[in-house]
């Protein structure tokens, strides 16, 4: 289960973390119980190939991670991320918007490539990476909103609309995560990060083939829109990621790592959303 996020693409990402320090990763692991025998009683371990919480008998033992977490870390990850972009929409004065935005960006990338390195999550960097964003977040979206009135609500609402319909999707339509399915999103946002970097490299020359005032508004839609679906493509990874790991009962620390993926691709999906409003806003 490998999600194409960075934040969630490490192989012992969901773990439990047994009591004696040893780490049980259940990647991959034949089952090691003992074989069910009928009529001895369930001693709470799982039989092979099913899912040791599946039965409503059995509570969450303590120490798991389970989807209230996640949820409830995420809150306080989303949380203070926009506390910060709201501060530095309203109060960062014009003149710094620019640096604060490249700095942040920067910034944050960097704070998101040392989490994905990292075997124990510490919330700690999570928040950190939140409030660093949120200074990208505010002070990009001052730059749009300064030239296109109302952009910034239409774009937040777009990117909790398509959020939401993403794990509406998801949950209602039983969308299955195939290793297929996964292998061709992390194919298209690798490719799609690399023609980033290059068009960024060449900007720094004066050529700007992807975002410049000379590329069509027909060249531009389709960048945002392969942007906009690739964003939401990793959505349902991370969806169908956080699930697996919840019913294999990863540690709870884990939830930080859930709710910091969320975050990171949340973010991607609100920057292309935000700049494909603005080309019908030309």
């Amino acid at each position: 289960m490998r999600s194409s996020n960075p934040v969630l693409s490490r192989p012992d990402a969901w773990q439990v973390e047994p009591a004696n320090g040893q780490s049980a990763q259940y990647q991959g692991q034949p089952y090691q119980g003992q074989p069910y025998q009928q009529g001895q009683p369930y001693a709470g371990q799982a039989y092979p190939g099913q899912d040791p919480y599946a039965q409503g008998h059995q509570p969450v033992p303590a120490g798991r991670m389970t989807i209230d977490d996640v949820i409830t870390k995420s809150s306080i990850t989303m949380g203070t991320l926009v506390a910060v972009a709201a501060l530095t929409f309203l109060f960062l004065p014009q003149a710094l918007l620019l640096p604060a935005a490249i700095v942040g960006a920067l910034v944050s990338f960097g704070v998101v490539l040392l989490v994905s390195f990292r075997r124990k999550i510490n919330p700690a960097f999570v928040l950190a990476y939140a409030a660093i964003e949120g200074v990208f977040i505010g002070a990009i979206s001052k730059v749009y909103e300064t030239a296109w009135n109302g952009i910034v609500p239409a774009a937040v609402m777009g990117t909790l609309v398509a959020a939401g319909v993403t794990l509406a999707a998801y949950k209602f339509f039983n969308i299955k995560v195939t290793n297929k399915f996964r292998k061709m999103v992390m194919i298209g946002t690798i490719a799609y990060a690399g023609v980033l970097f290059v068009n960024f490299i060449l900007s720094l020359f004066g050529v700007n083939f992807m975002f410049g005032s000379g590329t069509s508004i027909g060249l531009l839609l389709l960048f945002s829109a392969i942007g906009v679906g690739l964003a939401v493509f990793n959505l349902i990874l991370d969806f169908d990621y956080i699930e697996q790991g919840v019913a294999m009962g990863a540690d709870s620390s884990q939830s930080w790592r859930a709710a910091f993926g969320l975050t990171v691709t949340m973010v991607w999906l609100y920057i292309e959303i935000l700049r494909l409003l603005s080309y019908f806003r030309r």
